[in-house]
C-alpha cells in the first residue's frame, strides 16, 4: 500500500465465498438435471428444471455480493463501498478511523456521532487488517500535514 493512496479490499471472505458460489451454481444444475417424476408421483418439467439452476445462480450472486467491499482512500476522501451502495467521503468530515474492540470491520467517524462501516478492513483478517488501517492513519496524517 502506497501513501498517495490506499485501496483495501477483504481478503478471507473472497478466499470463501468464490468456492461456495460455485460449488451453489454446479449442485443446484446437477440436482435441476435430475428433477425427474418421482415414484411419490410429483411431475416436475423442464421449467421445474430451469428454474432450480436459476435458484442456484441466483443464491451465488447472494454469496459474491460478498466480495463486494473496497476502499479507496486518496487525498481527495475516502471511497467506501460496502455490500449494497457506496459513498465518498471527504477528509474534511472524517473525524476519525476506529477499529472498535470486538467490532467485525472498521469505520469512519463521522460529525454528530455517525459512522460508516468500512467492511473492506476486516478482523478476520488479521495482518491484514492491522497493515489497512496503519496504512490508512498514515495517509491521513500526511493529508493533515
Amino acid at each position: 500500500m502506497s501513501a498517495e493512496v490506499v485501496q483495501v479490499r477483504p481478503r478471507k471472505v473472497r478466499r470463501v465465498a468464490f468456492p461456495i458460489a460455485g460449488v451453489l451454481v454446479v449442485v443446484f444444475a446437477v440436482v435441476g438435471t435430475l428433477l425427474r417424476d418421482t415414484p411419490t408421483g410429483a411431475v416436475f418439467s423442464v421449467s421445474d428444471q430451469v428454474a432450480m439452476g436459476l435458484l442456484g445462480v441466483l443464491l451465488a450472486a447472494g454469496v459474491l455480493l460478498l466480495t463486494r467491499p473496497r476502499l479507496r482512500a486518496d487525498a481527495n476522501g475516502l471511497d467506501v463501498r460496502n455490500i449494497i451502495g457506496s459513498q465518498h467521503v471527504e477528509w474534511e468530515l472524517v473525524q476519525g478511523i476506529t477499529f472498535p474492540d470486538g467490532a467485525p470491520w472498521a469505520r469512519v467517524e463521522l460529525p454528530e456521532d455517525e459512522y460508516i462501516p468500512i467492511m473492506a478492513i476486516q478482523a478476520t483478517d488479521g495482518e491484514h487488517a492491522v497493515a489497512a488501517m496503519r496504512a490508512l492513519r498514515e495517509l491521513r496524517r500526511t493529508i493533515d500535514a
